[in-house]
């Protein structure tokens, strides 16, 4: 694409930004636009939404510009020229779409109850809208309908959705509401369907419903109660393709209604809706706890003062797109995973029963594939008591179904991705000494999810073979350098409680990796049953999710997964110096047309920042006295894989795991073993940063002479004294260290290359 039209993408994304911008503090940085669309069909974005929700909440109230949303995730494609309505619940930054529960819309004129040519912008009751006429900020959106000349208002509380819909004058207004709007239903995999849906008058005031449906989530059951602030004077409704007709109940697999009004010119006609994935009324009482007014600006201003509170926890300086990318990355982080309890603590339980979480939150959205990496270890840091409630729920699935999340979405089991990964975020926290758990419930569950056969992790085959074999299961090669890994945080949790004989038997099975090393080839590659490397082979052959030995990925991209025993890994490989040299053809190795897999994007050589496998490997040249090139890779990608625009990521956001990386990462280290209490230095580009622990006690970090050209250290002091270790620990950082970098723009090739200057294998002492 050319120069002058990316500026023009940069440019309209920045002064859409500098419209909405008007509240101060930390929310003025935080900009929802910031990955909803790409530059063009051959990239990816972060797949947000921008509507508005508030922190970890169960409502995410947004516009969606597709009639059956697929790619992107979210819904929302920031390159759409039509909306088709505002959904309540919506994905943030996934590879795979749901949700979009109680789509509404207003219009005026002739009503259509269906929503006919997505491709013509006025069919059924879409809209063509404008960004010059829209507008977000945490707690808020705003957008103007222009087919219908209505301004639509919407904010939100953590059940209830709340619209402030202002009407021109006409004597065919309308509110159209949509039980069938969903993600694609004629895609071949995780199928969409509505089972059964209903809509109820209950006055001219009220309307409740529900409707059951598969999805990516298995079955869910979602139940709404709406209230408008004006009578409406009749509704029509209809199920699928019959002829709209009055009534007060309908019962369908494809229900629409629409409720009818005349409007004066710039009326206001307010809705709030409530949902539940229990029953109406829960709600009902949902809406009466959290909504029981018409406030609507009250409410946006109490989500934008919660936003406040939560984005304050770490205080940074830096440049103007810095600090946005910095505080949307929070945002977009704290955004998920979702608190399903209804306000009396009930929530519907992957079983499939109603349960009650006596602690009123029961969390679900759970990317653990992506998130166990950054965002978990970040929430240790400034979410010490969500991090509490999100292990308490992971606990209560394998107490109710056998064995922790791997991929849960509305508390129900999934399946997507591979590993066992809320392991490292129940070890992480523990170790981490997070209060609120139960340590030996914890081991309890983390046990019983290492040994019972589930879906995707094969046990019996496991300790048969020493590895997975692809005529066992495929994406093997993935599933066994993972699964290692977890193995890893099991024995670390077993050895902290005593149970020393399951400590070895977990650390004999997260040796397990190395059965897939091929040394003549250099490579982990599949084996079969009968122990034979699978051929041909050919490192640079993409996997997907399933069909392949690697996930989403290739054989380079998993060269480099023994974040708990890069020591060994680099002696696998010959040394150092046959480790950094692979290394070195890794950052530089181009694919060949046709070799790129959809789900990999943010190239560099081989290294691809839009998927998850690549986000530790820049910070290995560390472990291997070469921390400059570190230093030179963490900060290209800072630099050049993220931006202020609507475009800003490189890749899905994946529920806040980009974002976390970003974090991190610009603070100067990051968790290569999420796990083990050791953080990698990289290269810092912000000026300065302070994080409010758990504790009470402040981590600060400074930077001298930073900027874009400046991304060597020449310098590091730890609490006022010279350090040369590249790396910190938890301890470090819990204590409340300062951390300051001097930068230069020539690597300085004395510091951090010393033997034992590189990270440990362990910053705990069980």
């Amino acid at each position: 694409m050319k120069r002058s039209l990316i500026f023009f993408f940069l440019f309209s994304s920045s002064l859409i930004y500098a419209q909405t911008a008007k509240q101060k503090g930390y929310v003025q940085y935080v900009n929802p636009f910031i990955g909803t669309g790409a530059v063009d069909t051959n990239s990816l974005s972060g797949s947000n939404f921008p509507g508005p929700t508030r922190p970890f909440a169960f409502v995410q109230l947004s516009p969606d510009t597709r009639d059956a949303p697929d790619d992107p995730a979210s819904g929302y494609d920031h390159n759409d020229k039509t909306i088709v309505g505002f959904s309540h619940t919506h994905l943030s930054g996934t590879g795979v779409a749901d949700l979009f529960d109680v789509l509404m819309i207003p219009t005026t004129g002739d009503v259509k109850l269906n929503p006919g040519n997505a491709k013509i912008a006025r069919s059924g009751y879409r809209s063509a809208f404008s960004h010059d006429q829209e507008s977000a900020r945490p707690g808020y959106y705003q957008v103007m309908l222009q087919d219908y000349g209505i301004n639509a208002e919407l904010t939100s509380t953590s059940h209830v959705g709340l619209h402030r819909y202002t009407f021109p004058a006409s004597k065919q207004a309308h509110i159209v509401i949509d039980m069938d709007h969903t993600l694609d239903k004629k895609r071949n995999y995780w199928e969409c369907r509505v089972i059964a849906g209903e809509i109820k008058v209950i006055d001219n005031h009220t309307i409740e419903g529900y409707r059951v449906l598969t999805g990516w989530a298995r079955l869910r059951k979602v139940y709404f109660h709406a209230v408008f602030s004006k009578p409406f004077d009749s509704v029509l409704m209809a199920n699928g393709g019959q002829k709209p007709h009055a009534t007060n109940l309908l019962n369908g697999t494809a229900v629409k209604a629409a409720l009818n009004f005349s409007t004066a010119d710039k009326e206001q006609v307010l809705v709030k809706v409530a949902l539940s994935s229990v029953s109406i009324e829960n709600a009902r009482m949902n809406m009466a706890a959290e909504v029981p007014g018409w406030g609507f600006d009250e409410v946006s201003q109490q989500s934008g003062d919660e936003w406040e509170k939560e984005l304050g926890k770490i205080k940074v300086e830096g440049t103007l797109e810095q600090k946005q990318i910095f505080y949307t990355g929070l945002y977009h982080a704290f955004t998920q995973p979702n608190n399903t309890a209804d306000v009396n603590g009930d929530y519907q339980a992957t079983d499939m029963t109603i349960r009650n979480a006596p602690d009123k939150v029961q969390y679900s959205t759970f990317s653990l594939w992506d998130t166990y990496r950054a965002a978990h270890p970040l929430y240790t840091f400034i979410q010490p008591e969500k991090s509490a409630g999100f292990i308490n729920s992971m606990i209560r699935q394998q107490e109710s179904y056998g064995y922790l999340p791997i991929w849960q979405l509305w508390n129900d089991e999934n399946y997507c991705m591979i590993g066992n990964h809320a392991i490292p975020v129940i070890v992480d926290a523990i170790l981490k000494g997070i209060p609120g758990i139960d340590a030996e419930k914890a081991y309890a569950a983390v046990k019983a999810s290492s040994v019972t056969d589930h879906p995707g992790s094969p046990f019996t085959a496991w300790e048969k073979y020493g590895y997975i074999p692809e005529d066992v299961e495929s994406q093997s090669v993935s599933i066994t350098v993972e699964m290692a890994y977890d193995d890893w945080c099991v024995a670390q949790l077993a050895k902290k409680l005593g149970k020393t004989a399951d400590y070895e038997h977990f650390m004999k099975r997260s040796t397990f990796y190395k059965n897939l090393y091929n040394p003549k080839t250099g490579f982990f590659q599949a084996r079969n049953k009968d122990g034979k490397w699978l051929t041909p082979f050919d490192p640079l052959n993409y996997g997907g999710n399933g069909g392949s030995p690697y996930t989403e990925a290739n054989a380079w991209q998993y060269s480099w997964y023994v974040p708990q025993n890069v020591p060994d890994l680099i002696n696998l490989m010959g040394g150092e110096k046959g480790f950094t040299a692979k290394l070195d053809t890794f950052f530089t190795l181009k694919n060949k047309p046709g070799d790129v897999n959809g789900n990999a994007s943010g190239f560099i050589g081989q290294y691809a920042h839009g998927n998850e496998p690549s986000h530790h490997i820049a910070y290995l040249y560390d472990y291997a006295g070469k921390p400059w090139k570190t230093q030179f890779y963490v900060s290209k990608v800072l630099n050049e894989l993220y931006n202020n625009s609507f475009s800003g990521y490189a890749g899905n956001e994946d529920c806040g795991q980009m974002s976390s990386w970003y974090i991190f990462s610009s603070m100067g280290f990051y968790p290569v073993n999420p796990a083990n209490g050791i953080y990698a230095i990289g290269s810092p580009i912000l000026k300065n940063a302070s994080m409010v622990l758990s504790n009470g006690k402040t981590f600060s970090m400074s930077v001298k002479n930073p900027g874009k050209e400046n991304i060597y250290i020449q310098s590091v002091k730890l609490n006022g004294k010279a350090y040369n270790k590249t790396y910190i620990t938890q301890n470090d950082i819990m204590n409340g260290a300062t951390l300051e970098f001097t930068m230069g723009t020539k690597p300085n090739m004395s510091w951090g290359t010393k033997a034992g200057d590189e990270p440990p294998m362990s910053g705990y002492q069980n």
